[in-house]
């Protein structure tokens, strides 16, 4: 396993090339949780008419959040897959807005991580989305 001290969540964040064609960038982690923002941006406008964000780009910055999530729970980076990730969306963003996550590990097994958290624009009493999901993890 690579140590944080090696590894900082805003660094793999930061050097991931999927996440920097998106914009997604680090906000902040602790224990077993990470938040990060995906800006707005209106090349990542699902439908030009609205001006809301893809859903696609919220599923990938809620899957990213969640493996940085899983990190922080891990005390270091592993390999790890996604193994079912579910995103209920409760509200379309708001055009013009960055999109905030947060998601928690909340159990960890040796080899399968447990997440849930939200995505939202200004106010996480006002979610966009919610996630929970599964992550496998190799030693």
């Amino acid at each position: 396993m690579i140590k944080p001290a090696d590894l900082s969540v805003e660094f793999l964040v930061n050097i991931i090339p999927y996440n920097q064609a998106l914009g997604i960038r680090y906000v902040a982690h602790g224990d077993g949780w990470a938040s990060l923002v995906l800006p707005y941006h209106a090349d990542l406008v699902g439908y030009s008419d609205t001006g809301v964000l893809a859903g696609g780009t919220i599923f990938t910055l809620m899957d990213v959040s969640a493996g940085m999530a899983v990190m922080t729970a891990r005390g270091g980076w592993v390999p790890m897959a996604t193994l079912d990730l579910r995103l209920d969306y409760l509200r379309p963003s708001t055009p013009e807005q960055d999109v905030i996550s947060r998601v928690e590990c909340y159990k960890l097994t040796r080899r399968v991580a447990f997440v849930r958290g939200m995505a939202y624009n200004d106010d996480p009493e006002h979610p966009v989305a919610h996630v929970s999901g599964t992550f496998m993890m190799s030693d």
